[in-house]
């Protein structure tokens, strides 16, 4: 009878439906919760706006209609299946604004009561925050849901009512703006004014090697008669090296001070923070790093099943739950030692009045801290393995205790120069042991210039030289993908999880280019941001970009109306939209390149297919088109060529055309095609030299530079030296067997010929 019971209440047993966003949480939530559970995805959003349409209907209260996405059908359809065949269901989408708003949309398509759907959400997919997150379940927010809809239509009435203007303005429908990006892309665009705009200042540094007991150290001038020196030119900087070379010049330790400091471990990661490190520190770029980050906290297969290893990584809350405290504590305390951990926990949210922080959930941190990186490294890829060693470090880090410092500050008296050394020492690690955030390059310089000796007040010291440094100020430096993330959020722009998708927007729309790690404005990309700039400036403004942030949190705090704030954006933004229409002017886009055929400017085009280029300005008379790759040579600093202009004897320079490389003379313009010389001399003319020049069909062949008063030709470069044989020039010739030097002279019987013999570092290469 009781076997009987418990099969009953087996069969009784409530079936339950968690959707999430992603498939790959299935296999991780899956483990958590067993069997009763089935677990399905929604593979993002669901539902939007319409295509081709506003989706909003502006005169009733901006209420929005969704469709669902033609791509998400056949989901919406297995998803309904499955619900009406369980007792719950559980929306267990992200726990942000955005999966709020997928939540709802979800409620919204499931044909089931709404009495059997549940929100749950949790920070990280552990057994303990899923569990719990299941056992309290609650509401779908739905003033969070209002925000992100908010949200939603404002970026929806930007892009749909300002990107028109670009086509219109510039010919070109492949164009957009956006209310983040475009204020983004605005940042960029003016600091490489600010950066063409500088005019560097030249200063100067003087040091002196200086030396006590055969120990020398460098002393940098800092001092005259105890006011900050500031060297101008070289005239300045002679007179006072030639005084401090000076052999009768004294040079005593007047000063040195001694300094106990403390350094404090800085907050576990955010959003931005990580994505600022993973680029500096492993040279990843935002959409990389939470790709990397997303697969970790989704899951990884170790040996025990799939693992969430890290919390949720789209946060900008730096808060720690005692949960985590508590394990960090244990970590520290059993592999570091008592010194290592502070009395009380370290803390590091700070209340301040208008901040945008959505504290519902933690900082980035490892789900299970007693997973340290090595003893799960044989289950990461090499990415996975050093995005995960930069999150743990860090999060244990920020739970250790001060580290020590003793500083010491040395001033040396030279006359009525003062010249400073300093340096420090590590007293005590302390968090270090984890963690550094100046990178190991800046901390080897530190290294070598804390090596002085052991200096004090009075000491008399030796003078061996004294170096004078000349130096020029530099313009700000361009944005880096991390450096762009930092002013976003200084600025309260945009949000952490939308900072990714707009760094690569604004590339794939060729409005920024990547060089060398620093973001570049294209020509295109200026004249996008300057229409908008002059046209729309509050949309462009970064305060008036910031402010709509806020409302959007006042709207889920309950703290605003999200419709009236709306209205209060669209009556000023559509007429100014309106009178911007009304100005039927084109604007052309003209580059700093001229024609290389009839010297207009160049002016930038778009294809058919998307792609740009320069065209001539004088087009239909001048047909001329030149790709961008060649025109950036073109605008580059000249260089001059070693040859003299044949009908002034001015100086030439490298140019490039749209049919490659010429030269061109500064004076006279002169021109004439560039010819690589091989700088042998013509054995037919014995005037001019052998260079390398094209056939029609672009074959490769080497003549004589005075073509056509001589017509001197090989197939193959001449080596300059002789034919021992025949007194012909000898020519290179290099082939899959090996590389040989033969007669040139093969064609008339000749047959001279030695294999080239390579070094063992030629052969490996």
């Amino acid at each position: 009878m009781a076997k009987t019971a418990e099969k009953t209440a087996e069969k009784k047993k409530e079936k339950a439906l968690v959707i999430v966003e992603s498939p790959a949480k299935s296999k991780t939530i899956r483990k958590i919760l067993g069997d009763n559970y089935q677990i399905e995805a929604s593979f993002g959003h669901i539902r939007d706006f319409p295509k081709n349409v506003l989706g909003f209907d502006v005169q009733h209260g901006f209420e929005p209609s969704f469709i669902v996405i033609p791509e998400k059908k056949k989901v919406v359809t297995k998803l309904n299946e499955m619900a009406k065949k369980s007792d719950k269901i559980y929306l267990a989408s992200d726990p942000d604004r955005e999966g709020e708003a997928i939540a709802w949309h979800v409620r919204e398509v499931l044909d089931v009561p709404d009495e059997k759907i549940f929100r749950i959400e949790f920070n990280e997919i552990t057994p303990k925050a899923v569990k719990y997150a299941v056992e309290h379940s609650r509401e779908i927010d739905i003033d969070k849901v209002k925000a992100q809809q908010t949200r939603q239509i404002l970026d929806k009435l930007v892009g749909y009512k300002l990107s028109p203007i670009l086509w219109k303005k510039l010919g070109n429908y492949r164009l957009s703006a956006g209310r983040v990006q475009s204020v983004a892309l605005r940042m960029i665009c003016e600091r490489e004014d600010e950066i063409e705009a500088f005019v560097p200042q030249e200063y100067w540094s003087i040091h002196a090697e200086l030396e006590k007991e055969r120990q020398a150290f460098v002393a940098e001038l800092s001092k005259y008669k105890d006011k900050k020196i500031e060297i101008k030119n070289e005239e300045e900087a002679q007179k006072i090296v030639d005084y401090l070379s000076d052999k009768s010049t004294k040079y005593e330790v007047d000063k040195v001070t001694d300094k106990m400091t403390k350094r404090k471990p800085t907050a576990p990661f955010i959003t931005s923070t990580l994505q600022r490190e993973a680029s500096s520190k492993l040279g990843y770029g935002v959409q990389k790093t939470m790709q990397i980050a997303q697969k970790l906290y989704e899951g990884i297969e170790l040996d025990s099943g799939s693992v969430g290893l890290i919390t949720y990584m789209r946060t900008d809350s730096v808060r720690i739950s005692e949960d985590a405290q508590v394990a960090a504590k244990d970590f520290i305390l059993n592999n570091y030692g008592e010194k290592y951990y502070p009395e009380t926990p370290n803390e590091y949210v700070k209340n301040k009045k208008g901040a945008n922080v959505q504290d519902a959930h933690e900082a980035i941190r490892p789900s299970y801290p007693e997973r340290t990186p090595d003893s799960i490294k044989q289950y990461l890829s090499n990415e996975q393995y050093r995005l995960y060693k930069l999150i743990w470090n860090k999060f244990m880090s920020s739970q250790m205790t001060n580290a020590s410092v003793a500083n010491r500050a040395v001033e040396i008296g030279a006359g009525d120069y003062t010249l400073r050394v300093s340096t420090s020492k590590i007293i005590f690690d302390g968090f270090l042991k984890l963690y550094n955030e100046t990178d190991e390059e800046e901390n080897k310089e530190n290294d070598s210039k804390g090596k002085i000796p052991d200096l004090e007040k009075g000491d008399v010291l030796d003078c061996k030289k004294v170096e004078p440094k000349q130096h020029f100020t530099q313009p700000p430096p361009r944005y880096s993908e991390a450096t762009l993330v930092k002013a976003l959020e200084e600025h309260g722009i945009g949000r952490p999880s939308t900072y990714a998708s707009i760094i690569t927007k604004i590339q794939t729309r060729n409005y920024v280019e990547k060089i060398e790690k620093a973001l570049k404005p294209t020509l295109l990309g200026r004249t996008v941001s300057k229409q908008l700039v002059s046209q729309f400036t509050d949309v462009m403004d970064y305060k008036f970009t910031a402010g709509m942030e806020t409302k959007l949190d006042k709207i889920a705090e309950k703290k605003a109306v999200w419709n009236k704030v709306l209205q209060e954006f669209y009556d000023p933004f559509i007429n100014t939209v309106n009178e911007a229409m009304k100005d039927t002017g084109r604007i052309t886009i003209e580059s700093d390149v001229t024609c290389p055929n009839c010297e207009k400017p160049m002016v930038l085009r778009t294809s058919r297919q998307g792609s740009q280029f320069l065209g001539c300005s004088g087009y239909p008379d001048c047909k001329t088109m030149m790709s961008l790759n060649a025109a950036a040579e073109q605008t580059q600093e000249p260089e001059i060529c070693e040859e003299k202009c044949e009908k002034c004897d001015s100086e030439m320079i490298f140019k490039i055309g749209p049919y490659g490389k010429y030269m061109e003379c500064i004076s006279c313009q002169f021109r004439k095609p560039y010819r690589k010389t091989t700088g042998v001399k013509c054995p037919k003319c014995e005037e001019g030299e052998i260079v390398e020049r094209k056939s029609k069909r672009g074959t490769i062949f080497y003549g004589c530079n005075k073509y056509p008063n001589c017509d001197f030709t090989l197939w193959n470069e001449p080596t300059g030296e002789e034919c021992p044989d025949c007194g012909a020039l000898l020519v290179k010739k290099t082939l899959k067997k090996g590389t040989t030097i033969e007669c040139s002279n093969k064609m008339k019987g000749c047959s001279y010929r030695k294999e080239v013999e390579e070094s063992p570092e030629t052969a490996d290469s």
